[in-house]
């Protein structure tokens, strides 16, 4: 996926983070020999952290672009909603996969050795952090409404 604006220097850290992505989509790849292994909690987790600081970085864009340009800042507040809506459902997926063994040797939990809590909670902690401010800019009906269609033209 290549964009057809130059991209320079101007976000060092999110193009390291894209290629990051994209590195992890094709280690990803099934191949004949290896198929794809199944997600993970802390694949989800991470995957988590990532999406909602990109929620943080769309509403910031939304909230900047909104006043110069209106139209495009409610394109913005529209993909902060759907990425919201993506990031919820990450997170409830993350609930619904089996807990690693903790019988296993070193696979216990042990809050006591991370500073912030144990893994489940740091991203249940993230996920509430994020909703308010989903909660502030957001209204419910925004939230279960489905995405609309893409109605601006694309020119070359």
């Amino acid at each position: 996926m290549t964009s057809a604006i130059p991209v320079g220097d101007a976000y060092p850290y999110l193009r390291a983070a894209s290629a990051g992505i994209r590195h992890h989509s094709r280690t990803l790849t099934p191949r004949a020999q290896h198929p794809a292994p199944a997600a993970d909690r802390l694949q989800l987790d991470v995957l988590h952290a990532h999406l909602t600081t990109l929620h943080q970085l769309l509403d910031q864009l939304a909230e900047t672009t909104r006043p110069p340009h209106p139209a495009a800042g409610r394109q913005l507040a529209t993909a902060h909603t759907r990425l919201w809506q993506a990031t919820a459902a990450l997170h409830d997926a993350f609930h619904l996969l089996p807990v690693a063994d903790a019988t296993a040797p070193g696979t216990g939990c042990h809050p006591e050795r991370l500073p912030e809590g144990p893994p489940v909670l740091t991203i249940c902690q993230r996920h509430l952090a994020a909703g308010h401010t989903v909660r502030r800019k957001t209204t419910p009906a925004d939230l279960n409404t489905p995405a609309p269609r893409h109605t601006t033209t694309c020119s070359q």
